[in-house]
């Protein structure tokens, strides 16, 4: 059975350019840097009121803090040892959380609650324990929540798991990201295999139903033998689910990704073999590929929500719940109310300001248009199911700048498309990013948005 396709090398020299990932449409980049902060209010308490009592909402939280610097991460971080912060910045995501609840007109029905970083592990139970609960307090948890969290396998403790299992925590999230040591050498992020091992084991012993792993291919000095390695490794622990990412070098708004250059990193042909190795190893071993970058066993919830076509991708990657509204809570989280986005201040002074003087950290945000709200629903489909159609009322746009576009895909065997709707190939799944941006009208508009350094490529 063969488990991949062969991948023409001109294909990715072609598509080979810098286009989003689609966690969101529009993307960030195309976001009012000032957002109108009544405006978001009033959208807000229309929106909860709707989504609330029948589907409830999704809660992240960004957590920060990191004790060293991983060299490749894009994240919005703070490196310290102090432990200390821990206290301020518990304190204003209170004080956030009350502002919200405040435009809350129903008692909350909490769906999904997700802890991200930086390091959510970098805090003490105690802390995780009081954020928690105070998050959750007089509000109702659904009954078929799902309450997550990201770790480090470094410093992932026993009383950290017993006191988020406690909470209602069933899944958690380790960055892998490569097990080879001269890799780990050059992102600073030095992580024996071992400490996964014990810290996946950890979790289940505790009573976790879901372990999943992030892993990352395109570091540098990565070699097909080296990746081979880690996934070999990876496999034999059995994770739900895997987050096969590509690495986004994108050095002139991660600063940290300067201590490396071009010269580290696989060049494309290398990298997409890199990828192919990965998804072979991956499929022979029984995972199935479920969307853009994301591996899952058939038993798990990811999977069954991918087949049953009930996927969801937002900020937090492909989630199992669609709640419809994403509230994000701490520096630079993104709120997503379904017709529009606003993200928090990106740095902690400028948070902590805004919070300590009763005002929403909202910075920059979008409302969308009709428009927008077609074209993220085929953006969307793509990207969860592979398919797509189309509306009447998208026809004028759709034949002026996606048809054109779609056809040279067509052209390339990438997908299968007529005026009724699309469905992306086998060979073209390996391009997601790329049909997806068909459909993306303000790169459509301006062509030349294609050429700035705003996104990462797309192999």
């Amino acid at each position: 059975m063969k488990h991949v396709v062969d991948i023409n090398q001109e294909l990715i020299k072609k598509y080979n350019r810098p286009v989003p990932r689609y966690t969101s449409y529009p993307t960030v980049p195309n976001w009012k840097e000032e957002i109108d902060v009544k405006q978001w209010e009033d959208t807000f308490i229309t929106r909860f009121n709707v989504e609330n009592h029948t589907k409830g909402i999704s809660l992240y939280v960004h957590l920060p803090f990191c004790e060293s610097l991983c060299t490749y991460c894009g994240c919005n971080k703070r490196i310290t040892t102090n432990h200390k912060v821990e206290e301020e910045y518990l304190g204003a995501i209170e004080k956030e959380w009350k502002l919200y609840r405040k435009l809350m007109q129903q008692t909350p029905v909490i769906r999904e609650l997700h802890l991200g970083g930086g390091t959510p592990t970098f805090f003490s139970p105690a802390n995780l324990k009081r954020l928690v609960e105070m998050l959750t307090r007089n509000s109702i948890i659904h009954p078929n929540r799902e309450f997550s969290i990201e770790g480090h396998p470094n410093n992932t403790t026993g009383d950290q798991l017993d006191t988020l299992y406690a909470l209602g925590f069933r899944r958690i999230s380790y960055g892998v990201q490569d097990n080879d040591r001269e890799v780990q050498r050059l992102i600073n992020r030095h992580q024996p295999f071992e400490n996964v091992k014990r810290a996946t084991e950890h979790a289940r012993a505790k009573g976790f139903t879901s372990v999943n792993f992030d892993l990352i291919y395109g570091l540098p000095a990565q070699t097909l033998e080296s990746i081979e390695t880690t996934i070999e490794e990876v496999i034999t622990l059995r994770p739900g689910r895997i987050a096969f990412y590509s690495y986004a070098h994108t050095p002139w708004t991660n600063k940290g990704q300067r201590l490396f250059d071009e010269t580290h990193l696989p060049g494309p042909a290398e990298k997409i073999a890199l990828y192919l190795k990965g998804k072979s190893l991956l499929t022979k071993a029984g995972y199935v590929d479920i969307g853009m970058d994301h591996f899952s066993l058939p038993t798990d919830d990811l999977y069954n929500a991918w087949k049953n076509e009930k996927l969801h991708r937002n900020f937090m990657g492909y989630t199992t719940q669609n709640s419809g509204m994403l509230v994000g809570l701490g520096v630079s989280s993104i709120n997503d109310v379904g017709n529009a986005f606003a993200q928090n201040h990106k740095t902690l002074n400028d948070y902590y300001s805004t919070v300590n003087t009763g005002k929403l950290a909202i910075k920059k945000g979008y409302f969308l248009t009709d428009e927008d709200l077609m074209f993220r629903k085929n953006i969307v489909d793509i990207s969860c199911k592979g398919t797509t159609t189309y509306t009447k009322a998208q026809e004028q746009a759709l034949e002026e700048y996606t048809f054109p576009e779609l056809a040279l895909l067509k052209a390339d065997g990438l997908v299968e498309f007529d005026r009724n709707g699309l469905k992306v190939t086998k060979l073209g799944h390996h391009f997601i990013r790329n049909i997806c941006s068909a459909f993306d009208l303000f790169l459509q508009r301006n062509n030349s948005s294609f050429d700035k350094p705003i996104f990462s490529k797309a192999i």
